[in-house]
């Protein structure tokens, strides 16, 4: 299959797909830290998103699709649509506190929803948990690292058009939240039961965990013979 994985600089579900035979291609306007340029197209995605396009790799190959991507995998950016940080955009009367954030978070919202609206037969998105006021559609899925064999809780949702739900391929007891709460009201009980830990790089708050990567390709797309394994 012909797969774009979009805001995907780590390249970690593309090269999982690209294992298995596909021609998978992730796209960021930053660098790949995947190791291969040869499959990362460095531009804006929205041009690319419903096939019937040209582009060159990082590695100056120019690439012609002359169809519909055969699917789509998308990562957009979280950081002005989670819930987690409504605290930043609302006051506690819900009146907006940062005029300049919320309408960073309806641009947002559109890029989002330019993914589910894209010409693809299959269609996935990623994101946490999204705040109500910019109306998105509800997620399909919700799944946490500790699912597929990374003992972290990351409360992940996937928005699925015409692919199943991910199964777990390797539950284990969570040790901590990948990326500790800062939040002063909560319940200091909850630190009771996990060991936290605060990461404030953004890649590796967003990272896509090994597992994960791997079950998205392999129970998403299978290998070129069509078997899912």
């Amino acid at each position: 299959m012909k797969i774009l994985v979009a805001c995907e600089e780590s390249q970690a579900v593309t090269i999982e797909l690209r294992a298995l035979g596909h021609e998978a291609y992730s796209c960021d306007v930053i660098p790949c830290s995947g190791n291969h340029p040869e499959w990362h197209i460095q531009q804006d995605v929205l041009p690319l998103i419903n096939g019937y396009c040209v582009f060159r790799t990082c590695d100056g190959r120019a690439h012609a699709i002359m169809q519909k991507w055969d699917m789509l995998i998308a990562f957009p950016p979280c950081t002005y649509l989670t819930a987690a940080s409504a605290v930043r955009v609302f006051n506690s009367d819900h009146s907006i506190k940062d005029p300049e954030r919320y309408q960073k978070g309806i641009e947002a919202a559109a890029f989002f929803r330019a993914f589910l609206n894209a010409d693809c037969p299959r269609i996935a998105i990623e994101n946490p948990v999204m705040m109500k006021c910019f109306d998105l559609p509800p997620y399909t899925q919700k799944i946490e690292p500790f699912m597929f064999g990374a003992p972290w809780r990351k409360r992940t949702c996937l928005w699925l058009i015409n692919l199943p739900e991910l199964h777990p391929t390797n539950i284990v007891e969570p040790k901590g939240l990948w990326v500790g709460s800062t939040c002063a009201n909560r319940d200091p009980s909850i630190y009771t039961r996990y060991e936290l830990t605060s990461i404030r790089d953004s890649k590796r708050r967003a990272k896509t965990f090994p597992g994960i990567a791997r079950a998205m390709a392999v129970q998403w797309a299978g290998n070129m013979e069509g078997t899912y394994v």
